[in-house]
């Protein structure tokens, strides 16, 4: 992806803007998806064919992990390590899911197609904030 590309993904020729968006957007989609998975535990568990307890647990740890990216969002110039840190979370969280997906879970038709969709958005937010990142120290 081109710096053009993201500059005009981020609306900004600032990288460290474009960071701090792409890291905020993933905080509130992040957190959104952990409070429906903690408020509709039981309904989305039956709808997507995954356990309550499974998705409960989940969406208390997305509530947690969102809240950290969207204090990270928040500072004017986010730290390198943590940033890094989120990066690669998300690149696990995506491969994770797809290979839960195949390994342990018998997924409804919805679950099949949540799961891998998630997890593309997912790894999306990684390669922004990556290229973002990359962009702000100045490497290409």
């Amino acid at each position: 992806m081109s710096a053009t590309l993201l500059t005009a993904v981020a609306r900004t020729a600032v990288p460290q803007t474009a960071l701090r968006r792409f890291l905020a957007l993933d905080s509130v989609v992040t957190t959104g998806n952990g409070l429906a998975y903690v408020a509709f535990s039981a309904p989305l568990g039956r709808l997507l064919g995954v356990g309550q307890g499974l998705l409960l647990g989940l969406g208390v740890f997305l509530v947690l992990y969102g809240a950290g990216v969207g204090l990270l969002a928040s500072r004017r110039r986010p730290p390198v390590f943590p940033v890094r840190l989120v990066i690669e979370g998300n690149y696990a969280w995506a491969a994770l899911s797809l290979v839960a997906l195949v390994v342990w879970f018998t997924p409804t038709t919805a679950g099949a197609v949540w799961i891998p969709a998630q997890a593309l958005t997912v790894a999306s937010f990684a390669v922004l904030q990556q290229l973002a990142l990359r962009a702000g120290s100045g490497r290409q």
